[in-house]
């Protein structure tokens, strides 16, 4: 059966002559389904090769079958190194509160809408473990602005366990399998206690992961927070700092540790999965913080809570949550990796408007995306149909 990801022309408009709609062929009757090569060629069928007589020897010319062999060999991709283990689905995003006096965005305007595509996930699990397992979940949105891809690279908790980039790498290390006995911190948790233990700033994130919140119920009870501090700018050229908040429609949920064992290892997929196909679909408020220069300085002068900190929350009593739009998921994917192992998600893609803060780890996870991206898909990552740009002006640029 051909792959069932739903493609779109470079200029945002689908093209039944260049870019087929797959989305239909899961249902198609057997009748109306014929076998062919990746090429287009019917087969008479997919077990057959080509031999000389009965029982010779195979034939290099049989492409079909040199095709298969060598497409299996290479069907996988490597696993993300974090937050390998997720899920997700398709839906749109619409702005009910116009926040055109601090942000230039198109999306922002009144009556905006756009498509979009969140993943979920655990973070230092491999792609088979547990969704229950006690660990932050990532909540990953792809808004397909006009323009431009704009990606929020989220997580459940509104802080992370680290200010410091270099220490990203190492801390993930201690959530990883031990070097020596490849038993993971659940059966061997020296190295990850022995990092908490000595990066105190983490104590915020720990209470969050070892309390009740440690464990959501499922995907649809999350909340969504950037974490990092991020700059609006409006037309003016004016800006703030600002915190982008997802507040779920659905409330939050949580487990206990002992009620995690209840639970299958796929269970919050399962979850999202059935609840769309049920027509249950959730939602999520999208709300911002925002703080300007001046109350940065003040806010660290009278409270030592530094703007660029990422083990810091802003206080809303200062700070209220402003809504700005809502966003729902209504569409299951069709082909799980053509549409969520692909897709790839980097806070350096930003449409005018919003911008990057001074914040550290923010700047360096500007590079290090796109860099994993390029190794775990490949350089033209940005191409596949779940990544590439749906604007209503035709892509014109230099690369190949």
């Amino acid at each position: 059966m051909a792959p069932s990801a739903t493609t779109h022309a470079p200029d945002g408009k689908q093209n039944g002559d260049l870019y087929r709609d797959y989305s239909d062929d899961r249902n198609a009757a057997s009748e109306d389904t014929l076998y062919t090569t990746t090429n287009g060629v019917p087969m008479p069928h997919p077990y057959e090769v080509q031999r000389v007589g009965e029982n010779g020897p195979l034939l290099l010319q049989d492409f079909h079958l040199v095709d298969l062999l060598s497409h299996f060999d290479r069907e996988r991709i490597p696993e993300r190194v974090v937050h390998a283990k997720g899920g997700g689905a398709h839906g749109f995003y619409q702005t009910t509160d116009p926040l055109d006096d601090l942000c230039m965005a198109d999306i922002f305007q009144a009556g905006k809408k756009c498509p979009i595509t969140v993943r979920f996930s655990t973070v230092g699990g491999e792609s088979g473990s547990h969704d229950c397992a006690r660990d932050p979940r990532g909540f990953s949105v792809k808004f397909r602005t006009d323009e431009g891809n704009w990606d929020v690279v989220a997580n459940n908790t509104p802080v992370f366990f680290l200010r410091d980039p270099a220490k990203f790498p190492l801390f993930i290390h201690t959530q990883k399998r031990d070097p020596a006995t490849h038993l993971t911190h659940a059966d061997d948790s020296t190295m990850f206690w022995d990092y908490l233990s000595q990066n105190p700033e983490s104590v915020h994130q720990v209470m969050i992961l070892m309390g009740d919140r440690g464990i959501p119920e499922n995907w649809r009870k999350m909340h969504g927070y950037y974490g990092h501090t991020t700059k609006l700018v409006n037309k003016k050229g004016e800006w703030v700092y600002a915190q982008i908040h997802f507040k779920s429609k659905q409330g939050t949920g949580f487990i206990t540790q002992e009620d995690s064992n209840n639970y299958s290892p796929d269970a919050h997929q399962k979850d999202l999965y059935n609840a769309i196909e049920n027509g249950e679909f959730p939602g999520w408020d999208v709300k911002v913080q925002t703080m300007t220069p001046k109350e940065a300085e003040d806010l660290w002068e009278n409270q030592k809570i530094n703007v660029f900190d990422l083990t810091h929350v802003w206080p809303q009593s200062q700070f209220p949550l402003r809504k700005v739009g809502e966003f729902f998921l209504n569409e299951n994917v069709k082909n799980y990796f053509a549409e969520i192992e692909q897709i790839a998600f980097n806070p350096a893609h930003n449409p005018p408007g919003i911008e990057p803060s001074a914040d550290p780890v923010l700047q360096s996870r500007l590079f290090s995306y796109p860099d994993t991206h390029r190794h775990r898909i490949g350089v033209n990552y940005q191409q596949l149909p779940v990544n590439s740009p749906r604007t209503p002006y035709r892509l014109s640029n230099f690369n190949r």
